[in-house]
């Protein structure tokens, strides 16, 4: 069986995290899959998506981390180009990355105690996210 969906999400710009954790075992409960994968994948450059415990604390640190390993500045090869003040947005997303797996066992995501699934918006300005969702299994 193959289900695909979206997630919309609203983001308010750089830094803001979103758990979505709850919304993805939704559409994970409702595809009936009980053993199986489920891909989501971020349209767009400047999103990015992975997993973590998503409390305060952590909220604030990844962001700040990026920040400190890719710092906002106007020194970028894609600023020079189009002055759009989001390099540090783009190199930040390809970082983390704009996917990721999760394995079903017994028609639940088989994720840790801990651990959820995260959207982090890099891009300097809110945006408008869909995150494709594709569950696979039987």
């Amino acid at each position: 069986m193959i289900h695909q969906h979206a997630i919309a999400l609203a983001t308010s710009g750089h830094r803001d995290m979103h758990n979505i954790t709850a919304e993805v075992c939704k559409l994970v409960r409702g595809s009936g899959v009980k053993t199986g994968t489920v891909h989501l994948f971020n349209i767009g450059s400047t999103g990015a998506l992975g997993t973590i415990e998503f409390e305060p604390g952590l909220e604030r640190d990844l962001p700040e981390l990026l920040d400190r390993l890719i710092p906002p500045n106007r020194s970028y090869g894609h600023e020079q180009a189009w002055h759009d003040g989001n390099g540090h947005s783009h190199l930040q997303a390809t970082w983390l990355g704009p996917s990721l797996t999760v394995p079903i066992t017994g028609g639940k995501l088989n994720l840790g105690t801990w651990q959820q699934i995260f959207h982090l918006e890099c891009d300097v300005k809110p945006r408008q996210r869909t995150i494709v969702v594709t569950v696979l299994g039987e």
